[in-house]
Parts: structure tokens; sequence; C-alpha cells
């Protein structure tokens, strides 16, 4: 737990232990810099670990402990809270097994359990995978699933989060035809809502200003290409300005990330997955940070997946794990500043 003096405690999931989430772990905290901006607390598996240490020649110490107030929180050592134990000579890299997801499922709500119980600050999540979870006979799908049930959280949203870049997402894993059908101003206002009160509360920053993208081109153009501005988009944003949000649109989305990504907007309230994340993952592909908002937890994840074709091979790119500490390190910052 975080005290006025000390960096915020942060939980970290290793994901897959057969991905590359325990290759991009060990990488990151060969660095001194995250020890100065939080106290890393790897929750997975200490076999796991050490042979990817031995794979990769990385010179760091395994600490084992049972509660996060035993850890020493020190460059040059991992702290570990053992929640499974896989053996090694069982673990073929990039094969999940139904054993491999029921331990990072495992991680998932430990970590999530930690953080409720306000004894971690921030929970950061490795990548994992729908097969290992469906291996395991797991009921969710994913990340957001389990967080959501595990925390109650009936109204949270996706960001996809970096320096020049933030959206947000109303609608997620969806075909694109039902996206129409699926939006509504309801959950337009929500999203909106949403993501102010994270950038304001979790970002610092005091009057965010807030981009919504039409759905169609050029933002319907007074219908000529589609109905949903006029009858779902527009009304949504003039109801958020009544309530007070600093917003503006349906902007057209050819043009509406280019004005983001150059500071005219804080974040950008996208209609649909491909919409927010093409844009996104064009500028922020290595450093880009997935963020769960609504919460009653802080939790940031890497944006990308477990890699199976390269995992265990010492090649995997850690860059947007380490941003993704940085950034619950900053929302836990501005979490206590707040209180």
């Amino acid at each position: 737990m975080n005290n006025q003096t000390s960096p915020p405690l942060i939980g970290i999931t290793m994901g897959d232990p057969v991905g590359i989430g325990p290759e991009i772990l060990a990488k990151t905290l060969c660095s001194p810099e995250i020890y100065s901006l939080c106290r890393p607390l790897v929750l997975g598996d200490p076999a796991i670990i050490a042979q990817i240490l031995r794979l990769l020649n990385i010179d760091l110490k395994i600490h084992l402990v049972e509660h996060p107030n035993e850890g020493l929180y020190t460059p040059g050592t991992i702290d570990l809270l053992e929640l499974s134990c896989i053996e090694v000579q069982s673990a073929e890299p990039g094969v999940p097994t139904a054993e491999t997801g029921r331990a990072m499922e495992k991680f998932i709500l430990h970590g999530i359990d930690l953080a409720l119980d306000n004894q971690i600050d921030g929970l950061v999540t490795c990548p994992i995978t729908k097969t290992a979870l469906k291996l395991a006979g797991s009921n969710f799908h994913g990340h957001t699933e389990l967080l959501a049930s595990r925390t109650n959280a009936e109204e949270y949203a996706m960001m996809l989060a970096g320096a020049k870049l933030k959206v947000v997402l109303v609608t997620i894993h969806i075909p694109l035809s039902e996206v129409p059908a699926s939006l509504s101003c309801d959950n337009i206002i929500k999203t909106i809502k949403i993501t102010h009160d994270a950038l304001k509360n979790r970002f610092g920053i005091k009057n965010p200003c807030l981009a919504v993208a039409g759905l169609n081109p050029h933002a319907g153009e007074d219908s000529m290409f589609g109905n949903e501005e006029a009858d779902i988009i527009i009304p949504a944003v003039h109801s958020a300005q009544k309530l007070g949000f600093n917003v503006r649109g349906p902007l057209p989305p050819d043009t509406v990330f280019y004005k983001a990504a150059n500071n005219n907007f804080d974040a950008v309230i996208c209609m649909y997955h491909d919409q927010g994340l093409i844009p996104f993952k064009l500028i922020h592909f290595e450093d880009g940070v997935n963020t769960t908002l609504g919460l009653p937890i802080i939790r940031t994840s890497v944006d990308h997946g477990t890699a199976y074709d390269i995992a265990w091979k010492g090649i995997a790119d850690p860059l947007s794990l380490t941003q993704a500490i940085k950034m619950a390190a900053l929302q836990a910052e501005n979490k206590k500043r707040n209180k």
C-alpha cells in the first residue's frame, strides 16, 4: 500500500507463461528508472522467470514474498509473489496449455484482489490469450471481462494511450456490421463522462478537451452518408455539453486524429474498434498502453499480444510494458494527490 513518501506499489502480472510476458518483464526490471518511479511486484511463476533469466543471461535475483509489504523493491532484485509452479521442462514456448491458462488467470484475479484491498496501488498486466483461457475452462474471454466481473464495474471503457494520441472506444470487440445498432446516446455520453473523469483524476488534466469522431465518412455530411450522426451522435454530444463537458463533434474521422495528435484534443471518442486503433497504432505501435477506465482500481497493460512466434527468443521489445508501468505509477500518484 502507498503512503505519502514512498513511490506507488505496482503489481505486474506475468501474463501467459509461454508467451513474451516473462521476457519483457525481466528486461523491463533491468532498468533502475522503474524503481525510481514505483515499487514493482511481480505476480507469477518463479520457475518460469528463473528460466527466462538464464536464457537471456540477465543478472537479476528473485526475491520471493508472501505479502506486498515484504518486497525489497531495489534495482537488481525481482520481488515475486508465487502464484503458480509450472514444470519448466513441460512448458513449450508458444504452446498454451490448460495449466498455463489457469496460471495466467490466477495472476490477474489475485492482482485485482490486491488492488481492491489497497495492498497495491495499481495493476499492470502482461499479455494473455483467449486460447489459453478457453483451454483452462475459464468463463472469460480476456482481461476486460475479468476486470469488470471481479470489480463489479458496470460502466467502463478501453483507452489506448500514448504521448501524442489517446483514443477511447464506445464499442469494442463486435463485428463492424453490428456497430450502428450498438450505438446509443446513453453509451456515448457514458463514454464521454468516463473519459473526462479519468483524464482529470488519473492523468492530471484539469479541463479535458474531448473530440467525438463521426461514424460515417465526413461525419455523415448532413445525413448524405448515414443518419447515425443526426440521430445518435449529435444529440449525445449536445447532451454532454449541457452537462458541462468540454467536448466537440461529431468530427470527420479522416481529420480528427491528426488534430488530436497535434494537441487540439486530449482524447478522441471513437465509435468502433478499428476506427481508434488503426491511427493509434500507426503512431504508437511500439509504446502504446491499454488502460481500462471506470474501474475502482488502476489498471494498465501492454498494447500487444503474446507473440508466440518469438516467445523466449530474447528479441521481444519491452517498451510497451515499460510505458504501461510508468502510466500506472502516474495514475497512482494523481489518485493519491486527488485524495
